[in-house]
This record gives structure tokens, sequence and C-alpha cells, in this order.
């Protein structure tokens, strides 16, 4: 990302390419058998299994759909598209997909990877143990983004070397001084007063920039 443009293009390619997906399907096969599970977390060290199921119906529910579309903010294509609902302490925004008896917070689902299996379908064993298993990396570096051009399927060896590579990057959401929830709250904030008071779509982008701006390092260290 540019510092004139930080929060409009991600580092490198905003979509994948066909390269990308073809190594995407050999690192990351379909396994057969049964039904899969996903293991989320959501600023609490214990995950919660989320069966595909589970998924498809949430994915393909209209008003689930729906009420997700009402808490994230869409912009341009290439643009990130900032979640405005309740955002966890990770930065991430939090969607409740349904309400579910048992664990607390099941039901809840990360919003960027709702957004991403709502645009590319259930993605099997997210989150395990294993070291092949795959995670979902923000190519934009924003935690508060659910545009899907701008996530893609990594391991968690990925996302650390990425995250070290590009955090003391002035223009890098990572280097924000309030921390990726502060970051990822900001945005909503302004987002959300600004269409509280009917602002033109120019004027809430101009928000948006300055809510970006107002985190990043006078310094890096």
């Amino acid at each position: 990302m540019s510092e004139a443009t930080p929060i409009l293009t991600p580092p490198g390619n905003s979509s994948p390419t066909q390269l990308e997906a073809t190594m995407t399907a050999a690192l990351f096969p379909r396994p057969a058998g049964a039904d899969t599970q996903q293991l989320s977390l959501l600023g609490d060290p214990r995950p919660v299994r989320t069966p595909a199921k589970l998924w498809r119906v949430w994915l393909s529910d209209p008003a689930t759909r729906q009420r997700f579309e009402a808490k994230r903010y869409r912009r341009g294509s290439d643009q990130c598209w900032p979640w405005i609902g309740a955002i966890s302490s990770t930065g991430h925004g939090s969607f409740r997909a349904a309400s579910l008896s048992g664990l607390s917070r099941r039901g809840t689902v990360p919003a960027h990877l709702y957004a991403y299996q709502l645009e590319h379908g259930i993605i099997d064993r997210l989150g395990w143990s294993a070291l092949t298993d795959p995670i979902l990396c923000h190519r934009c570096d924003f935690a508060g983004c659910t545009n899907p051009r701008h996530l893609r399927l990594g391991t968690a060896g990925d996302n650390r070397s990425e995250y070290l590579a590009r955090r003391h990057s002035h223009s890098s959401p990572l280097a924000d001084t309030r921390g990726t929830a502060g970051l990822s709250r900001a945005v909503a904030d302004a987002i959300r007063t600004a269409l509280s008071a009917q602002e033109p779509a120019s004027v809430i982008e101009g928000r948006i920039q300055d809510a970006f701006i107002a985190g990043q390092p006078w310094a890096l260290w």
C-alpha cells in the first residue's frame, strides 16, 4: 500500500490469480469423507467448532445474508469493506449468524470468514493444528475488512511472515498506534456516525481516511 492511499489497495494483487487458485487447491485439497468442521477464535482462547452443515445454512439463508450485508460498508471493488458491527479484541468483525445454546458465543463467527465463504464456499478444516491446514489471511492488513478480494487462504507461517514483514510500514494498518481492535472500532464508529447523519459517500470516504490516518505512527521503531 502506498502512503498516499493507505487503505484503498492491498499489498500485491487485489484478487487471487489463476496460479494462486491452482496452488490453493493443491495445498489445501478438500478431504474425503464425512462432514468437516472449522475452528474459530473470537478474542477467546477457547476455539469454537462450527460444523460445515451449519455454515451451509448460514450462507444460504437470505435473512442471515441480509443481516450480514447490513453490517458491512461496501466501497469500490479494490477498496477495504469495513465491518461496522461488533468488533472482537483481535480487530476482526464479529457476526452473530445464529443464537445457539451451549458454549458462549456459539453461533457468532468472524465476519471476514463469513464474507470469504459467501464468495468462495466453505473452507475445510480451517484453523486446526496441522501445519497444512488453512487459515484466512488479509492481503490489506486491515483486520476489519470484509472484502473477499482482500482475503486469501494461507498457513499460520504465511500469516506470521507477512505480519513481521509489514508491521513496521508507516502506511500499514498493522502499525496503527491504537492496535488492530482500536483501528477497526475507529473506522466503524466513523462510518456509523456518518451514516446516521445521512452524509454522502464522498464525505464518508473522507471520514474513513481520517480514521486510518489518526492512528499512523509519527515514527517507526
